[in-house]
């Protein structure tokens, strides 16, 4: 699998994580006035090739929590080996006032913590 494939299902998982915790991007955009949710660090290793035909299993949780920022970690599992792991550091962001280009982390809400630590997820393809 190429490598970019890996980085497409850690954005699908991270959407399916915030989906399963109720948080969905354009509510989030509008409740909590932010701007987005950025990705502003990833890291990633590879461990165990994947290829057509493979079962993976991704389970997605949030690692690490700033009063900014959070982590969202990624496990892609080829049977019980540890095939790939991301680590997505997102900034809560919104629009600096004034300078509609700039953005600046913002803290983030205690509930949207909340909903996010209990919303871990796993699934196949």
């Amino acid at each position: 699998m190429h490598f970019s494939r890996y980085l497409d299902y850690s954005a699908s998982c991270t959407d399916a994580l915030l989906l399963r915790a109720g948080l969905s991007s354009p509510q989030m955009l509008k409740t909590y006035a932010i701007a987005g949710i950025p990705i502003v660090e990833l890291r990633a290793q590879v461990l165990a090739l994947c290829q057509f035909g493979d079962t993976i299993v991704a389970e997605s949780s949030v690692s690490e929590w700033g009063n900014t920022s959070f982590v969202v970690h990624h496990k892609i599992l080829k049977g019980d080996v540890l095939a790939a792991e991301f680590f997505e550091k997102h900034l809560w962001a919104a629009r600096e006032e004034g300078m509609a280009a700039r953005f600046n982390g913002k803290a983030i809400p205690p509930e949207v913590k909340d909903r996010l630590s209990g919303s871990a997820l796993g699934g196949r393809d």
